[in-house]
């Protein structure tokens, strides 16, 4: 395998079948709405290669029977297959892998209009050769619309050819082998349609949530550049329709064939029969060139608005745009009107079950600085689950809103109960629901939407509540310590979801998470006084919504003052109460043993101990808490709290836990790189580097073919502008205090505040910021650099010396 490392495409030279599902997942094309795997159309799911197709939103559970006891799992569904496409030479199938000889094969996903193009030269059984191009994409320019077309000319022969066109609505969810065991099959077709010669059409459900999809083709033969009628046979059983185009082919004259596609669920608006409705948009559909040019044109906008370029280093340059392109396929403008949540590994690939975790609030910053309605939209997503964030706090003895762990269509938690070990091949019990940061984390993300964007409309009729509502569950599960003057939360677990519960308890949960009380404290002092933000009369009616009482908002207030943080007896933050007094794990011996330690959980347990024992961590709590939060914004918490927070706090802390984790997650390194730009740029750039080649390099060992790591992907984003360039919003000023790591000479991105078209650019003696004009409601902006502040007109350039 050869990879290409043009800023503008990914590309592979040669077929290795070991690594094709990571290529599948990597060269995805999408559009914020749906997304397909990048898996070749003449290949069926085999163990080498997984065909998928998913929508934000399209869910279904499923109940297995495991010992008697029902497991239920919500999955989002693998759809009908709209890529098959099979090529017949004289009666046979030639255009398999494993039957065939290839002569030439390059795989490639150009970046910026998420095209992917495979051009093949090939021998068969009988000698003959054959080159095939095909390209394919997903409509940015129309979300329900996807294209296919292959290119077929033969090289040294001249004769009757077939091909094959077809949608299979016989998919199940088979892509991450730990799941297998339970039920994956999500779909049951309804009816299969010949609208006309040249279409076809398949209209499925899904078997629990009732949701209606279909998927129309047209198929279209083009020879000399004009369009050929063909003679076509059709064929269809319970789950699967297809046409045989029956073609005659010469000798070095190629052949086109376009299928043109059509995605419709009943969770779409204005859809009424989603079969008559994909039908006729796809007897609509432009032909394939026009839509590519439409496709690129929506895409050239996008990139316009969200390109990052670095400066100095090529590999990272490359990788950024990767992962751009990737957020853009799961998060597009395309997003920002349906009701979706960011799935933490993207719409292409069946890890986590597609399930919403806390790993949005690493996505938000790229969407919050370029397309603040897309991030408006996913809020949303959470602010239509309050009945049941409400119900799940009530079932639990608490008030407000408790939000799952892991969400998927409704909001109720669908955290399993029992997780595969793969390392042992036991079932474990899995307490990871008790990790209630995620409440925390969608505090955060609505504050800093309100912060960059000032959308007091959002605030007011919606935000507001959410915030409250929040405030008051944290409100309820925590309890007042008369010994210790202070506010406890006891039963939760942290970010850090290697320890459960104390070893050898029964009880799951642990005592005064770090992470989890200073943010609670950071939250209580907000929410007790954003009722101040709001007009008298939208505060009446938030206070009405949620009958809110005022000693409410006193206990939030005190809680802002008595949160109890726990810490070691040299300073350190505790990450929990009671870690300085685990044992410490002896980190070389078990890295001479297995080599990646990454997963250490699943290590310790299958050597039948537990990681509840040590001090170690999958990602550190603590860590989160400098990643998050500037220093002057915690330590206006400690000292509110009554807690010390010396200079060093930071470099002291990080440094601690730096040595006792083992990045079991990929946003470990996110966090870590980001924290160490502050006291060390050069150590923070190869944490970085880690992180940014995290999919692409499959450091976890196969998880990204099971899916993109969105958060991961969104987070080097997120550093390079929120570390590196040092820019946050303070005080109602875009303020810039950059740290360059040695690696790269600077960075220059396009970004959006207060409705304003801004291009940044950092460079190692200057920041530059340009105002550019074209938004109707845009205005000045404050700037400041290093303390250094101006305003900066509609249209201007401000530079700002660093020297």
């Amino acid at each position: 395998m050869t990879e290409q490392t043009a800023d503008t495409t990914l590309a592979y030279t040669g077929f290795d079948p070991d690594d094709e599902g990571l290529r599948e997942t990597l060269t995805s094309t999408g559009n914020g709405y749906m997304c397909t795997r990048g898996a070749a159309e003449w290949e069926e799911a085999d163990g080498v290669h997984y065909p998928g197709t998913y929508i934000h939103g399209v869910f279904n559970s499923a109940a297995t029977m495991m010992g008697g006891v029902p497991v239920h799992n919500e999955d989002l569904v693998n759809l009908p297959n709209w890529l098959p496409m099979k090529l017949r030479i004289d009666g046979a199938e030639v255009l398999r892998m494993s039957e065939i000889e290839l002569l030439d094969y390059h795989h490639e996903l150009d970046l910026q209009t998420a095209v992917l193009t495979r051009r093949l030269r090939f021998r068969d059984k009988t000698g003959r050769e054959t080159e095939l191009l095909s390209r394919r994409f997903v409509s940015m320019a129309s979300l329900h619309h996807a294209y296919l077309e292959w290119t077929i000319t033969p090289v040294n022969w001249s004769g009757r050819a077939e091909v094959v066109t077809a949608i299979d609505g016989g998919v199940k969810n088979d892509g991450v082998p730990r799941y297998r065991a339970l039920a994956q099959h999500h779909l049951r077709t309804e009816r299969t349609e010949m609208f006309e010669p040249e279409v076809i059409g398949l209209k499925t459900r899904t078997r629990q949530s009732e949701v209606f999809i279909s998927v129309a083709a047209r198929t279209l033969v083009f020879q000399g550049g004009r369009h050929t009628d063909v003679f076509r046979d059709d064929y269809r059983d319970d789950d699967y329709i297809q046409q045989t185009l029956h073609l005659d082919l010469t000798q070095g004259e190629p052949t086109s064939i376009e299928k043109a596609v059509t995605i419709f669920t009943s969770r779409d608006p204005a859809t009424g029969d989603t079969l008559v409705r994909a039908h006729r948009s796809v007897a609509r559909a432009r032909m394939f060139d026009s839509a590519l040019e439409h496709n690129a044109a929506s895409w050239k906008r996008l990139w316009q608005a969200c390109d990052v370029e670095v400066y100095g280093d090529a590999e990272a340059q490359h990788l950024i745009r990767v992962h751009i392109s990737h957020i853009l396929q799961v998060c597009s403008h395309n997003t920002a009107d349906l009701d979706a949540g960011v799935p933490a590994r993207g719409i292409n690939g069946e890890a986590y079950r597609g399930h919403v975790f806390w790993d949005e609030m690493f996505v938000y910053p790229f969407l919050t600085f370029r397309m603040p309605d897309v991030t408006r939209g996913l809020l949303m997503y959470r602010y239509r689950r309050l009945s049941e964030a409400r119900a799940a706090a009530r079932a639990e003895g608490y008030d407000g809103f408790m939000f799952p762990w892991q969400s998927g269509s409704l909001g109720t938690e669908q955290t399993q109960t029992l997780h595969l070990n793969p390392v042992s091949g036991q079932w474990h019990e899995d307490l990871s629901h008790n990790q209630r940061h995620v409440s925390a984390a969608i505090f955060y993300n609505i504050w800093q939407y309100l912060t960059v964007t000032e959308d007091t409309m959002f605030l007011e009729y919606r935000g507001a509540e959410l915030m409250l509502g929040i405030a008051r569950f944290w409100a309820s599960i925590a309890h007042f310590d008369e010994e210790r003057g202070r506010y406890v939360i006891h039963g939760v677990m942290g970010p850090d979801e290697y320890h459960e519960k104390y070893p050898d308890s029964d009880e799951g949960g642990l005592h005064n998470n770090a992470y989890t009380n200073v943010f609670v404290a950071w939250m209580c002092d907000i929410a007790a006084n954003l009722l101040d933000l709001l007009p008298a009369p939208r505060a009446n009616a938030v206070r009405a919504r949620l009958e809110l009482r005022d000693e409410e908002i006193a206990r939030w207030r005190d809680m802002s003052r008595k949160m109890y943080i726990p810490f070691h007896s040299d300073g350190i933050i505790s990450q929990f109460e009671g870690y300085e007094d685990l044992e410490e794990l002896d980190w070389d011996a078990y890295r001479a043993r297995y080599g990646n330690i990454q997963r250490l959980d699943r290590i310790l347990k299958a050597e039948g101990d537990t990681p509840d024992r040590y001090k170690l961590a999958k990602q550190a709590d603590v860590v989160m808490l400098f990643f998050l939060f500037p220093d002057d914004e915690l330590r206006e918490v400690f000292d509110r709290l009554g807690y010390e927070f010396p200079a060093d706090a930071a470099k002291r802390n990080v440094e601690y836990y730096d040595h006792r984790t083992s990045h079991g997650s990929t946003l470990s390194f996110i966090t870590h790189a980001g924290v160490f730009a502050r006291f060390d740029p050069d150590s923070s750039w190869e944490r970085f580097k880690v992180a940014l080649g995290s999919d692409v390099n499959d450091i976890q060992g196969g998880t990204t073919r099971e899916g993109i790591h969105m958060g991961v992907m969104s987070g080097t984003v997120d550093l390079l502008q929120r570390f590196y360039a040092g820019m946050r919003v303070c005080d109602g000023a875009l303020q810039f205090d950059p740290n360059l790591p040695s690696g790269i000479d600077g960075v220059s991105y396009s970004m959006t505040y207060l409705r304003s078209p801004l291009r940044v650019t950092v460079m190692r003696d200057h920041v530059a910021v340009e105002h550019r004009d074209g938004v109707i409601d845009a205005g000045p902006v404050r700037i400041r650099v290093r303390g250094e502040e101006r305003m900066l007109e509609v249209g201007a350039t401000e530079t700002f010396s660093l020297a």
